[in-house]
């Protein structure tokens, strides 16, 4: 996707061929710096600290981390050290230990000394996969759209509310849930996004609402809370997230609040979708309440928020009472039972195990051995 112009992705090798650069999103949207990666212990505190996030780059990154471990220390125990570090980083995206385990799976029958070349080369085709696996979700996300277009007035947009970010910056790049959107408006197909702030980070007023308007698409930022009274006026046609875990019978683990978007569409006969590629399916799980490891947040990020202040300086400001504490898990679980669909590169699935079975038979088969 462009910025000012530019074609970027949101990480990518540096000039010298060895170093990291990925796009600091805590900067957003008030400023676009990048940050150079150096070390995997480097690459671990990015993802901690959320200057990379969204499933997909998590497991890029982490590959990447792994990549730049080779190159200091490529024994046996420096590989299994760089594994252990970036896997302690966050406990839900499961794409971040699909990455670990493709790179354990690549470089531990090889000797030392053709370790890191070998890592640098995956970590690169698991980028490019991902591109790859988003722009086909895309592509099959862009038919539900189509079909509610069909059925408005000319030139009236269908309005699609989506949660947190789900967008290129959540990935490599184009997005998950974002990408039918890209390519509708690329298309010509009137749409226009209602963007949840998303508390407490706020990804989608700061991120999503930054690549929309990026890339010229008709957006408006709403409070979280106001989605159901939207979908009660018919003011939503389609909900589309992204996930950062899905079970193998369809349950769907996404940032905190979409599991309240699914009730409020379940109730008003809105379709809810959500996007995602198929390392984002852990099909180990069967019941996403019970098992999906839910990450607990600090809780600075509910008591303060980061904004532009007068003077035009970025600034942290406490919103909460003082002495007053704050719980923040990160993630909530939606049943199957309140998905439309899942949009995936192979196409649009029933949430069911069935469903996820019959577009990817050879996955649902190995987990099962």
């Amino acid at each position: 996707m462009k910025i000012g112009g530019v074609a970027y992705r949101t990480i990518w090798p540096a000039q010298d061929g060895w170093r990291v650069t990925v796009i600091d999103q805590t900067r957003l949207p008030f400023r676009f710096e990048t940050r150079t990666l150096e070390t995997a212990a480097q690459a671990a505190q990015a993802i901690t600290t959320m200057i990379v996030r969204g499933a997909p780059l998590i497991g890029a990154t982490a590959a990447y981390g792994v990549a730049l471990a080779m190159r200091e220390d490529a024994s046996d125990a420096g590989l299994e050290g760089a594994l252990a570090l970036l896997a302690a980083t966050r406990p839900t995206a499961v794409n971040l230990h699909w990455a670990l385990a493709r790179m354990r799976a690549r470089l531990a029958l090889l000797k030392p000394r053709a370790r890191a070349q070998a890592a640098y080369a995956e970590a690169a085709l698991i980028c490019d996969e991902d591109v790859a696996l988003c722009r086909a979700i895309g592509g099959h996300g862009l038919a539900p759209i189509r079909e509610i277009a069909a059925g408005k007035r000319a030139g009236e947009p269908v309005n699609i509310l989506t949660h947190c970010n789900a967008g290129w910056l959540a990935t490599v790049d184009w997005g998950t849930a974002l990408a039918p959107i890209y390519l509708a408006h690329d298309a010509g197909v009137p749409v226009h996004v209602w963007v949840d702030e998303t508390r407490p980070r706020n990804q989608g007023a700061a991120l999503t609402a930054y690549e929309l308007g990026a890339h010229g698409v008709p957006h408006t930022v709403i409070a979280d809370n106001a989605g159901g009274h939207l979908m009660q006026h018919g003011q939503v046609d389609m909900v589309i997230v992204g996930t950062d875990r899905t079970t193998a019978t369809g349950d769907v683990a996404n940032k905190i609040g979409t599991y309240l978007k699914a009730l409020a569409a379940h109730d008003n006969g809105v379709p809810f979708y959500v996007a995602l590629p198929s390392p984002t399916i852990d099909w180990r799980l069967s019941d996403g309440l019970k098992q999906i490891p839910i990450e607990e947040r600090p809780a600075r990020e509910v008591t303060h928020l980061q904004g532009l202040g007068a003077d035009g300086e970025v600034a942290t400001f406490r919103i909460v009472a003082p002495g007053s504490d704050a719980a923040n898990p990160a993630f909530d679980v939606t049943p199957a039972r309140l998905v439309t669909g899942l949009i995936t590169e192979r196409g649009v699935a029933p949430a069911s195990r069935a469903g996820l079975a019959t577009l990817f038979p050879e996955l649902a088969r190995g987990e099962a051995a």
